[in-house]
């Protein structure tokens, strides 16, 4: 479908802050531009303007801006577009409802429990997009075999598309929900969003309520059957919202963008890019899949141009600001591609999460305007941005130093070369001077904190040291997400090339792919403008997709390919309908497959695997998911039946588009444009200029140079080459280059750099650990801890941050320390759950491995993994007993078990233990053997590649190198806890005369938990005296000290108020003082399954307390757990969030020491005998006062057989405190509503038979209140404010994800 030669063809990427034009003129000339997307005062819209531009330079005539363009003179448009995030991230969609199932009104503001910021005592989500909310009497039910409900015959039974059967329980009330749309139409709300129970299969009702709504008026109407046909109610709800909160702003944009045109484009193929990298003509653009239009086309643009096919060689994407020639860009993008665009079929947002094939495109805080901060002797980058206004300190409008500024003071960026639009009139050259000025200032804070350091005897830094540490340290936060990406799917780093492009991303290329082990840095001649080339470059688009609930097996290959056939016929059809020959078209096939009774589906295409007589006749779609599975996992479960979620046509319309250009060779010496000063490891050194324009394919420039573009700035680093390709694009050979050496004194860089290698190792370990484990817990709720621990065990980095196991860890590596000694060898490996030595409780199992260096006889390291296993025996499955009274009735126990003994695992002895349980009256041996065999040896490995990782950092820097680093990152941390504590001991001092404070709490069975803290102002300690705390329990809230120390790290963390480094130097001015025979420290064989659950978050309302630092929030976990001898089922259930001094409390949330993710209500249906009828807030269980508590929850379960509920929680008898006259929040409740019409109060902990037909309703506490009501000034709720611009940064990806999820357990 190639273009008539005669016309013009636009690839147009309209960015947030610039747009980017790639224009083919006829004849093949092409022109390449980039404007301000924004700019009122001389144009209306930018893309219009691009083209406008060239069509009047390129015909030589007049075409003045206030008349439609001449359309026919263009051949085509391509566009991609930030409108839709902007939108979103700005929250400017349109006004929208949302029609949800009576009993869910509240359950996209609760989604799915969790936490954005794990130490954030101010909980800020994302607003919801719907202003108003109409619960729609419906509901269907799916069917379930064994179910135990009275049978009724009014009930309507239906078939879904995924051919699941369901009951109608109650159809559509249109008649009462046409007087409630009335309603929401009298308020000025035009669209809506759907979302109904199950209808990802039985749409139905959904359509029903659709043809009401247009019926009446509603101009847009997203019913979430039609957006994203995929299970799970909360991610398909989300999707639905953005859709009609985004796609009328879509049309909006696009009536102005025709506007601009003669006829409106008639007659103009006009092309928009969606998330997931492929064109759709205009009309079919909508809001759910245009979220990533713009990046996607740099990756479409670096995946066609990078990679190679003869080579195969993959290629990661690194498309750093946005800003000209290397500005004030806030973020990152990293992709990654080897033959295949890498999608991602779920993804967060601006706190919404969309359902919809995304590319995975990783957006990581750290550009050219991230800022840069000196904090408690450690150099820092980011998150925060300086934004596009005020910008970087050398945009000359009082912005902070970036980025950008660090590489203009070492003189990487070059004004002269910058077009003369920044300082408030946009007219003055960017500013050297007021960068310096910013970094002389930071530089002597720098130099007074290292002369007060004990023994300081190392020289001023001067400001180029300075700038060039932020720069070192801002390249290796960039370096993290890459390993992350490459390594989570089991790929070598080191293996890629590395394609640069985007505004900052010349002067950090050679020193990331340095870092990385990277050999080739590609520079493509458009990467300034690869996102909008990438457009150019794209094929067109049609994807259809259908929910399936299949087995893959052969009596469902003849349904599963009729489906794929009908599937592909509609592609087929779209495609022909826009103007491609059956010749120009093709279908890609993928099944969304997973094992069975596991949450991880896998996207699988059966390219390269061809059918058979075992498969389906579209291809051998059980060979290539399990050897995805095995290079992503490393292993499969082989006897597990594969499940297919999702049937997918993906069909492409080939645009069959010329990219390739050649330029000549110029047969004479490349022409050096200057030479200045470049500040670089070794001083300044010489640096030779070059325009890239003024360059041919026969230069090759050696390092030291710059070399500049139109849109860019390229750093040739000392020790690599850069040569000039036949395409006229930039390929850099990278060397080795020189090592640093580096001493054990403190050099404030280098600190910051080994907290990132630190951190890096614990997370690469946890990245192992969840690809080679196979159980949910591990593998999909991500509930574990990797860690890093030095010669006498104290914690140097821990990935991730759960909150009970922040201390712990530390403990168990030092018991075994002090009982083993000399015992540990090399190749051993230890494993404990004992809360004697350290342990939090039973089915939390650490794994400890010490790490050996050659001719040092004791262990230099230890690296750690711990897990939580969902069953290690106990007198209940799940060995959560809500009434144990001993240890031994909770599971196994390990104190210091030799998992492996000189290297082999010993696989009959752990079995004999973990069976060990079953000698006790009324206990079992664990129930799950496999699966915990299978995670302790995912855990054993997990460490291994952490002792390889320490190895490596120990070859590059020596073994005293990186102990004396341990040390300064622990003396860091303790540097800011001890700031922390001097500035309240002041303070309070000032206001009360005191250094002492204190507090006293209480369980529900009225045991107080005590504290007394005495602050030392001068030294910036503190003791933590809990004496007077109440003795052992008879039953199991009794908790271990080393959950005393989590939630006292937790609650440190947390009053510090910004990132550092997580260890063993957080306690180091700490003194805690625990009665022995307590319910903090209780005997040996105590049983303390409550106290790792519930007395943690106790003891955190105590310390918080103490320090009036917040009210108390709903301090409980609440859980609930049920099942009988087919299934089984545990849940922590939110509440809500205490409020503190200028907010309110968050209502529906986890907080403190779990922030658990809740099973989707229609998975939870899918899967279990229960039917939810009701997940919602609880009005006014908050506290009252100046700033409200944040609301509990109601969740109400009607159990379809009979099984055995159990429940363990608190804050049943007493309340949630407020603080400063704020009112307590209200306590929970735990009912039983019978069958037969009684209602029944449960308890706090309780274990009972429940029969079909019985509801259990949880009412969960709310958060108290803070200041008194009559302090109340404020109009509403305080989540409605904006944050300020400098901290607004949406992540994005699967890295991200992975993150997001492990900090939710």
């Amino acid at each position: 479908m190639a273009s008539p030669g005669d016309r013009f063809e636009f690839a147009i990427d309209r960015g947030g802050t610039f747009t980017d034009v790639f224009a083919r003129c006829p004849g093949g000339k092409v022109r390449v531009l980039k404007l301000l997307s924004e700019d009122p005062a001389n144009y209306r819209d930018a893309p219009t303007e691009g083209i406008r531009r060239v069509l009047e330079e390129e015909c030589g005539q007049s075409m003045p801006r206030n008349q439609p363009l001449d359309t026919s003179l263009i051949g085509w448009i391509r566009m991609g577009t930030t409108v839709a995030t902007n939108a979103l991230l700005e929250r400017k969609g349109e006004k929208m409802a949302l029609l949800i199932t009576r009993g869910f009104r509240d359950l996209l503001h609760i989604g799915n429990q969790a936490r954005p910021r794990l130490f954030d005592l101010e909980i800020v989500t994302p607003e919801v997009l719907y202003e108003e909310v109409i619960e729609v009497e419906e509901r269907v039910v799916l069917q379930r075999d064994g179910c135990q409900l009275p049978r009724r015959e009014a009930f309507q039974t239906v078939t879904g598309s995924t051919g699941e059967r369901l009951e109608v329980w109650t159809p559509p009330d249109l008649v009462r929900l046409e007087a409630d749309l009335r309603k929401v139409l009298s308020q000025g709300i035009r669209s809506l969003a759907v979302v109904l129970m199950h209808s990802y299969t039985w749409s139905s009702h959904e359509v029903q309520v659709g043809a009401l709504a247009r019926r009446l008026g509603f101009q847009q109407v997203s019913l979430s059957c039609e957006v994203m046909p995929m299970v799970r109610i909360v991610p398909r709800g989300y999707t639905a919202c953005a859709d009609a909160y985004l796609t009328p702003k879509i049309r909006e944009y696009l009536s102005g963008f025709r506007a601009g045109f003669c006829q409106g484009l008639q007659g103009v193929r006009v092309l928009f890019m969606q998330s997931d990298g492929g064109l759709t003509p205009m009309e079919k653009f909508n809001g759910s899949r245009a979220i990533l239009s713009g990046p996607a086309g740099g990756v479409v643009g670096y995946a066609m141009t990078s990679y190679s096919q003869e080579n195969r060689q993959p290629v990661i994407g690194f498309d750093m600001g946005v800003s000209r020639r290397g500005g004030g860009g806030t973020s990152t993008d990293v992709s990654r591609y080897a033959g295949q665009y890498e999608h991602v079929f779920e993804a967060m947002t601006a706190g919404i999460t969309v359902q919809a094939p995304q590319l995975d495109i990783n957006t990581v805080a750290a550009g050219g305007g991230s800022r840069l901060f000196f904090r408690s002797g450690m150099f820092v980058v980011g998150p925060e941005s300086a934004g596009a206004h005020p910008g970087p300190a050398c945009y000359r409008k009082g912005g902070p130093l970036t980025v950008t500024d660090a590489n203009l003071a070492l003189g990487r960026l070059l004004p002269s070369f910058f077009p003369r639009i920044f300082g408030t009139s946009e007219d003055q050259p960017l500013s050297s001077e007021d960068a310096m000025r910013e970094f002389r200032l930071l530089t002597a804070t720098v130099n007074h904190f290292l002369s007060t350091q004990p023994g300081a005897s190392r020289s001023e830094m001067s400001v180029e040291e300075v700038a060039m540490g932020f720069i070192r340290v801002a390249n290796e936060a960039m370096c993290r997400p890459i390993r992350a990406l490459t390594q989570a799917k089991g790929h070598d780093t080191s293996c890629h090339v590395l394609s640069c492009f985007g505004g900052a991303r010349g002067q950090h290329a050679c020193a990331i792919a340095r870092a990385l082990g990277m050999r080739t840095v590609f520079i493509h001649k458009y990467a300034g403008i690869l996102s909008a080339f990438g457009m150019a470059l794209a094929d067109v688009v049609q994807e259809v997709q259908e929910p399936c609930s299949l087995l893959y097996q052969e009596s469902s290959f003849t349904e599963l390919d009729r489906r794929v056939e009908e599937l592909r016929v509609r592609c087929e059809e779209a495609l022909h309908e826009q103007g491609f020959t059956s010749s120009e078209i093709s279908t890609e096939v993928f099944l969304h497959l997973r094992y069975e009774r596991t949450d991880c589906a896998l996207m699988c295409s059966a390219s390269g695997y061809p059918g058979n007589k075992e498969s389906c006749s579209t291809g051998d779609f059980r060979a290539a998911f399990t050897d995805r599975y095995r290079k992503e996992f490393g292993f499969t479960i082989p006897e597990r039946p594969i499940v297919v979620d999702d049937i997918r046509v993906r069909g492409t319309g080939r645009t069959s588009i010329d990219h390739q250009s050649r330029v000549e060779p110029v047969g004479r010496a490349r022409s050096v444009e200057r030479v200045t000063q470049c500040y670089f490891d070794d001083g300044y050194l010489d640096t030779k200029v070059y325009l890239l324009e003024e360059l041919s394919c026969d230069h090759s420039i050696p390092g030291p140079a710059i070399i500049i573009d139109k849109n860019s700035t390229i750093l040739i680093e000392p020790d690599c080459q850069a040569e000039i390709t036949q395409s006229g694009d930039v390929r850099i050979s990278v060397g080795t280059g020189k090592l640093r050496a580096v001493g054990t004194e403190l050099d404030t860089i280098q600190l910051s750099i080994f907290s990132h290698r630190f951190m890096s190792i614990a997370e690469q370990m946890g990245r192992i650990l969840q690809r080679t484990a196979i159980s949910t817990n591990i593998k999909e709720r991500l509930d574990f801890s990797c860690a890093l621990f030095g010669p006498e065990g104290g914690l140097v980095s821990n990935a991730p941050h759960i909150p009970v196991h922040l201390g712990a860890m530390q403990q168990t590596v030092q018991y075994q320390i002090q009982e083993l000694g000399t015992e540990l060898q090399e190749g051993d490996v230890i494993l404990s759950n004992h809360p004697c030595a350290g342990g939090s409780h039973l089915p939390d199992l650490t794994v400890i491995t010490p790490v050996f260096h050659p001719g040092v006889p004791r262990p230099v390291f230890f690296v750690a993994s711990r897990g939580h296993h969902a069953d290690i025996g106990g007198i209940t499955p799940g060995s959560m007993p809500p009434h144990s009274k001993s240890l031994q009735e909770e599971g196994a126990v390990f104190i210091s078990f030799k998992l492996v003994k000189n290297g082999v695992f010993q696989e009959q002895a752990l079995t004999d233990a973990l069976m060990a349980p079953s000698k006790f009256p009324g206990s079992s041996g664990t129930r799950n053997l496999h699966d915990n065999l299978s995670d302790l040896r995912a855990q054993v490995a997990a460490n291994q590649k952490g002792i390889q990782l320490v190895g490596e950092l120990i070859d590059s820097y020596r073994l005293e190198v990186v102990q004396a680093y341990m040390g300064h990152i622990q003396s860091n941390a303790e540097l800011a806890v001890r700031d922390m504590l001097k500035e309240f001991a002041h303070r309070r001092r000032q206001q009360t005369g005191s250094l002492e404070v204190e507090s006293v709490d209480h369980m529900d069975d009225g045991t107080p938990i005590r504290l007394k803290v005495l602050i030392d102002e001068e030294e910036g300690s503190a003791v933590f005296d809990f004496s007077g705390t109440g003795p052992e329990v008879f039953g199991n809230c009794n908790a271990p000290r080393a959950i005393t120390l989590s939630a006292l790290i937790y609650c440190l963390r947390c009053m510090v108020g910004q990132d550092i480094p997580l260890n063993q130097g957080c306690l180091t001015p700490i003194g805690v003082l625990i009665p022995e025979g307590s319910i903090l420290q209780p005997s040996r064989n105590a049983a303390v399954v409550g106290g790792n659950v519930l007395t943690s978050q106790r003891v955190v309302d105590v310390i918080f307390k103490a320090f009036e630092v917040c009210a108390a929030s709903q301090g409980c976990m609440n859980n609930v757990t049920f099942g009988n001898e087919c299934v089984g089922y545990y849940e922590t259930v939110a509440g809500g969030a205490g409020a503190g001094p200028g907010w309110h409390g968050r209502g529906g949330v986890h907080s403190h020491m779990t922030n658990t993710r809740i099973t989707d209500p229609e998975i939870l249906e899918k899967r279990y005998p229960v039917v939810l009828q009701r997940f919602s807030l609880r009005p006014a269980s908050g506290g009252r006062g100046c700033f409200r508590g944040g609301d509990g929850v109601i969740r109400e379960l009607l159990f379809r057989e009979e099984v055995i509920l159990s429940v363990l929680t608190e804050r049943r008898a007493t309340r949630p405190y407020g603080l400063k006259g704020g009112e307590p929040g209200s306590s929970g409740l735990n009912l039983l509503v019978c069958a037969d019409g009684r209602t029944l109060n449960l308890g706090a902990k309780t274990s009972i038979s429940v029969k079909p037909g019985d509801v259990f309703q949880l009412q969960t506490p709310g958060g108290g209140g803070y200041g008194s009501c009559e302090q109340l000034t404020l109009p509403g709720p305080l989540s409605k404010k904006k944050k300020k611009a400098e901290s607004t940064f949406a992540e994005h990806g699967s890295v991200f994800e992975y993150s997001r999820t492990q900090e939710a357990v």
